[in-house]
């Protein structure tokens, strides 16, 4: 259930009381650069077609992103191909190209009409010497001339000192005073392991600020990736890289959304358009196919839902009561959930949203019969709350749409489904192919209802109830139409017939509140 968006747009983030030896000055100029197309791509079971390098290109450019890594075009002809289509849509942000210390590499991005490349170059011993096979003497000297090289081919250079976090530090300074002096426009400091913490990262980074401008790399390891970022950026660095929720190797790079809205709550500094934040990180997630961890700062599922009756009841009462910033700030909405916690405000405030008039001793005995279904383990849906209001107002409600019979076929070449469906006391027959056995039955049920399935599926989860080939699945969707949304869930050990009718449940939820009978199916 999603609260009433009535929120003052000019007071979304509440004032931050600063110590007076704040680190970052509201008045720093700090900029993000994008590493999704190129670092996340990096993380286990991701690979990005160019159709949706460009899909994610565009949003990271609505977002304000001040430059894009869209690949490594040493990687092969189809990298390349991805690459040269984020060029072709001439965005404002700077695209650039991973590149090896190889002047091969630079040539091929040049190939892809990239802005500029980031050359990454080994900076500690371990990777000098047993990595690479070379000398710390070499090592300045090819990266001199890589940068020259690149400089002499009219590209914007980013030099990064790869496993900085565990090179010598004075060794570190060499590397970056010969990258800026042979024409670099910019040094980066990285945490390539995710090794270090924040007293290093800053020691290191005041060191090679004084050098020129500096960027931060850092990943999450340790979980320190966000307080790793904002402790170089307290020491000089104005670019830092990350990657949409994260994403990257090993525990991931460093999440674009949380630097943003740290820098912007904490010490009001703007990067980007934060209200694009959300919609940047459903497309991501789609594109990429990780799922949004529910407690993700910023992005997650649960970040604004509230279950527990007390903050609740706060939250009713005074919208920042338990938020540190109104969800609008990053594109979110503020949501009750259902559950063990809930109270008799949570209850009145999800039955109000769903048209559902009763009075307070019925709406007491409704949260207990809420409680107590949580109380066995179970995330109590919209659907539930509305079948438990339903028994205790005798309040018999007639169905708009039911399931009366389902067939799905897959193992061809083609999916198919055919569904029979009673609308407004009318039976209606259709059926659908899809890319797979659900996708199939869920068009049937939209030819069925024709104009009338007009809702959003906003999610759709599944779970394994039990093990064994004979395991039951739970599958939950959430759909809106009309700015209402409605959860619901079911249990089959078939996945689509458990799909088909919570959709289908979900639908005749939301279309009760129409008041004209549903128009016949479009032909």
């Amino acid at each position: 259930m999603k609260f009433s968006d009535d929120t003052d747009r000019s007071s979304l983030l509440l004032p931050v009381h600063n110590s007076t030896d704040q680190t970052i000055p509201s008045d720093r100029t700090v900029r993000l650069l994008d590493t999704t197309l190129r670092d996340g791509e990096q993380a286990p079971g991701v690979s990005l077609s160019p159709d949706q390098k460009v899909e994610i290109a565009r949003a990271l450019e609505r977002a304000g992103v001040a430059a894009i890594e869209a690949g490594s075009a040493c990687t092969g002809a189809g990298e390349r191909q991805a690459i040269s289509r984020v060029t072709d849509l001439e965005l404002d942000a700077r695209v650039t190209s991973f590149c090896r210390g190889l002047e091969g590499d630079v040539d091929l991005a040049l190939e892809c009409d990239v802005d500029g490349v980031h050359i990454v170059v080994p900076s500690s011993d371990r990777h000098v010497e047993e990595k690479v096979g070379t000398s710390r003497e070499d090592n300045l000297e090819t990266t001199a001339e890589l940068v020259e090289y690149a400089k002499a081919h009219d590209l914007w250079v980013e030099v990064i000192g790869e496993d900085g976090s565990r090179a010598d530090l004075d060794y570190l300074e060499q590397l970056a005073e010969t990258s800026l002096d042979a024409g670099a426009e910019r040094f980066c400091f990285a945490d390539t392991v995710g090794h270090t913490g924040p007293e290093r990262t800053h020691e290191a980074v005041s060191r090679l600020a004084a050098y020129g401008p500096v960027s931060a790399h850092t990943h999450d390891d340790l979980g320190l990736g966000v307080t790793n970022a904002l402790a170089a950026v307290a020491a000089g660095a104005d670019l830092v890289h990350c990657t949409v929720n994260g994403l990257g190797e090993r525990a991931g790079n460093v999440a674009l959304e949380e630097v943003a809205i740290a820098l912007s709550h904490v010490y009001d500094v703007d990067t980007l358009e934060l209200e694009e934040l959300y919609d940047l990180a459903q497309i991501v997630s789609r594109a990429t196919g990780v799922q949004l961890p529910p407690n993700k700062a910023v992005i997650g599922e649960n970040a604004f839902t509230h279950e527990s009756g007390i903050h609740t009841d706060g939250t009713l009462k005074d919208d920042k009561m338990y938020e540190p910033y109104a969800p609008e700030t990053v594109g979110r909405e503020r949501r009750l959930a259902l559950g063990k916690h809930t109270g008799r405000a949570g209850v009145a405030a999800t039955l109000e949203e769903h048209g559902v008039d009763a009075e307070p001793d019925e709406i007491a005995e409704i949260a207990t019969r809420v409680t107590e279904l949580g109380d066995r383990g179970r995330r109590v849906t919209d659907a539930d709350l509305l079948a438990v209001a339903e028994d205790v107002t005798g309040d018999d409600r007639e169905r708009v749409v039911e399931l009366l019979d389902l067939t799905a076929t897959s193992g061809g070449a083609v999916p198919t489904a055919s569904i029979r469906l009673e609308v407004d006391g009318e039976e209606r027959v259709a059926s659908g192919t899809g890319s797979g056995p659900v996708d199939a039955a869920v068009s049937a049920v939209r030819e069925a209802l024709g104009s009338a399935a007009d809702a959003e599926l906003e999610s759709y989860h599944v779970d394994a109830v039990t093990g064994g080939t004979d395991a039951v699945v739970t599958v939950e969707v959430t759909m809106m139409r009309n700015d209402r949304s409605v959860t619901v869930a079911r249990s089959e050990a078939d996945i689509t017939r458990a799909s088909v009718e919570a959709m289908v449940d979900a639908l005749d939820r939301l279309l009760a509140t129409d008041e004209k009978p549903l128009a016949p199916a479009d032909d």
